[in-house]
């Protein structure tokens, strides 16, 4: 039995799980979703001073807290950066590591780095107002829809677990200096449907850090493939168990 570590993405809390916990703990795994600091149920804890560094720090203590080990550690969009975090922190706990449409860092990146269109945002939010705030963004004409959910009764839920993106999450460089870490088996999983016009993703290289090739899976699905096609996420994640 694994423990599979679902960790969401920026703007969303760990609700977004709610299809594919199930099946997951159907194939007789136990699964953790936790809400980061600033989203959701704790949306009032957003500030200024919530970064990278803070929810690296909220997934370390579900680990210690809890005492799991044998972790497939997911991790979805922005969230690429905090599971590499985790894992260069407690690497013996993790089995596996995987970057579900996520930003894939190297040392010393941040979010900017990895995805420079990110600035954008960055840019904006120092401007604002409230100097810090980054809105989740404007719902599109489908097939790119809000983060790829297009079904309206799929939007409204979506909707109900958004929450405003502190700035200091995508200005925060992440840190991978541990040679442990490079050990862990990865995998990345792409969603190819309803991309934003310009959107680049950065290249997984042919060989992971363990010398093993690298595993790349598509799915043909919006960026939130955890709403829109849960059995198909699920199938893919059974495999790393």
């Amino acid at each position: 039995m694994a423990t599979y570590l679902l960790v969401h993405g920026a703007w969303h809390s760990g609700e977004c799980w709610e299809r594919v916990a199930p099946l997951l703990t159907a194939g007789g795994h136990r699964v953790v979703t936790p809400t980061l600091t600033g989203y959701g149920d704790t949306a009032q804890l957003a500030g200024p001073g919530v970064g990278l560094d803070t929810h690296i720090d909220d997934i370390v203590k579900v680990i210690t807290e809890e005492d799991l080990t044998d972790v497939v550690l997911v991790g979805h969009s922005y969230a690429g950066l905090v599971v590499s975090g985790v894992a260069n922190q407690l690497p013996d706990r993790i089995t596996g590591l995987v970057y579900l449409d996520a930003m894939f860092p190297a040392d010393g990146e941040s979010a900017a780095d990895v995805l420079p269109v990110t600035q954008q945002l960055i840019d904006r939010a120092l401007a604002s107002e409230s100097g810090w705030r980054i809105p989740p963004p404007p719902e599109m004409p489908p097939p790119a829809g809000l983060f790829g959910v297009t079904e309206p009764a799929d939007l409204a839920w979506l909707r109900t677990m958004l929450s405003d993106q502190p700035v200091r999450c995508l200005q925060q460089s992440v840190r991978l200096d541990n040679p442990a870490m490079d050990a862990i088996p990865q995998a990345h999983i792409h969603c190819t449907a309803g991309l934003p016009e310009g959107f680049v993703r950065k290249p997984v290289p042919a060989t992971q850090p363990n010398g093993t090739p690298s595993l790349v899976w598509e799915l043909a699905t919006g960026h939130d493939c955890m709403i829109t096609e849960p059995a198909q996420l699920a199938e893919l994640l059974l495999k790393l168990g």
